[in-house]
């Protein structure tokens, strides 16, 4: 078992009473507030109702019952991620050229930066949910029109969010022919590196000091040998993003373990940006692509809540020991979003899966700092806990500090 020392630090803090005086011979009270470690969720495009105004509550299409299940699964989710996804697919974002979502998703936005939610936009370039008004345009348009989304997006909010995976997942993407789409033209035109070489360099012109994904959930050789060509062509990646949806099973940590040691081969920090467990049945193993399997209902299950949360606890512990690791993020916070799958941590009527209470335990809890330490004559203490914001008191006066 880990007793994950490296997510710690230790410094010596000079503490200072209500007239900022040094807190002489003192004891002080030190608290980890957030982790500097990303723990993430899925995060929707709308402010929760106990957010607006009464106007704008009246103008909602649900019921007063459900606003205030809305705000239960608000609260939850705040109660247990520092690290948010929102989702800037091309076609929903703006479906109609011209009139992109800005004020609705900057709202959001900082309203779950106010909350000290650390947030990416997902994903600036892909072959799905792509802008189908692209398509009337020649590829040499459509690559121009790509850059300039990039450039105006990640401008208008840098500082807001600075977090972006800048393309999804790019090893299928040429070859993609499940419908004709206009990303899937200019990358058979330009191929993978001099595509993503042209996104990367877009992105990082509009936020040099933004952290820049890539992210694919096809883990073969296929996407090391792609991201080697990337790095060998100058491609300034941040990070290298991995999905894990598994709604055919758990991986194992052993396989697990294996991708962690295929991926930090290449010293760039690995970010784990949607993962799934499923709390019902299983999708049959014969489904080649996850979007075919479509029933009915796909309800959850008390064995298959168990399980979920004995997989994510693994999941967890065995991302949180690993050096590379700096982001967790779990894609279905509430049942019945993507596929309808019972992924969520929360059920539909936003009660909490043992697999919440356990991640919760685990964050909040047992990788936390919460302990009392002596200052010495000219107020200094040395404090150790995990990397992150803290906060100290002492004769009532509440400073802040960040640990690593």
């Amino acid at each position: 078992m880990s007793n994950y020392e490296h997510r710690k630090a230790t410094q010596r803090i000079k503490f200072t009473d209500a007239n900022g005086q040094p807190a002489s011979g003192k004891d002080v009270h030190v608290k980890l507030v957030n982790h500097k470690f990303l723990f993430g969720c899925g995060a929707s495009d709308f402010v929760p109702p106990e957010e607006l105004t009464e106007e704008e509550r009246a103008k909602l299409p649900i019921s007063a019952e459900q606003q205030a299940v809305a705000n239960e699964i608000n609260r939850k989710w705040l109660d247990l991620n520092n690290y948010g996804t929102m989702h800037f697919y091309w076609g929903m974002y703006e479906p109609v050229e011209g009139q992109p979502k800005y004020d609705q998703y900057m709202r959001t936005a900082k309203y779950l930066t106010s909350k000290g939610v650390t947030l990416k936009g997902h994903p600036l370039c892909w072959h799905t949910v792509c802008a189908d008004w692209l398509m009337k345009y020649d590829n040499a348009t459509i690559l121009q029109k790509q850059l300039d989304r990039i450039n105006r997006d990640v401008t208008a909010f840098k500082g807001v969010i600075d977090y972006w995976d800048v393309i999804n997942e790019v090893v299928i993407m040429q070859v993609y022919d499940r419908y004709d789409n206009a990303v899937t033209r200019i990358c058979k035109d330009l191929g993978r590196v001099k595509l993503v070489k042209e996104v990367f360099d877009a992105a990082k012109a509009a936020n040099p000091d933004a952290t820049l994904l890539i992210n694919d959930f096809n883990l073969s050789e296929s996407y090391r040998i792609l991201i080697d060509g990337l790095l060998n062509a100058g491609v300034p990646i941040s990070a290298i993003g991995i999905q894990t949806h598994q709604h055919q099973g758990y991986m194992g940590k052993e396989k697990l373990m294996d991708i962690l040691d295929r991926y930090s081969f290449f010293g760039l920090p690995l970010h784990f940006t949607e993962n799934t467990f499923v709390s019902g049945h299983l999708m049959p193993p014969e489904i080649v692509d996850l979007n075919d399997y479509v029933i009915d209902e796909w309800p959850t299950t008390p064995e298959g809540e168990e399980r979920q949360c004995r997989e994510w606890k693994e999941f967890y512990e065995t991302l949180f020991a690993h050096p590379s690791v700096e982001a967790i993020t779990g894609w279905d916070f509430t049942d019945g979003a993507w596929l309808g799958a019972p992924s969520g941590l929360l059920r539909k009527d936003g009660t909490a899966k043992p697999a919440y209470n356990e991640l919760k335990r685990l964050v909040k809890e047992e990788w936390t700092t919460d302990y009392t330490v002596h200052t010495d004559t000219e107020g200094f203490a040395e404090v150790t806990g995990f990397k992150g914001e803290y906060e100290a008191t002492v004769d009532g006066n509440t400073q802040k500090f960040t640990l690593g």
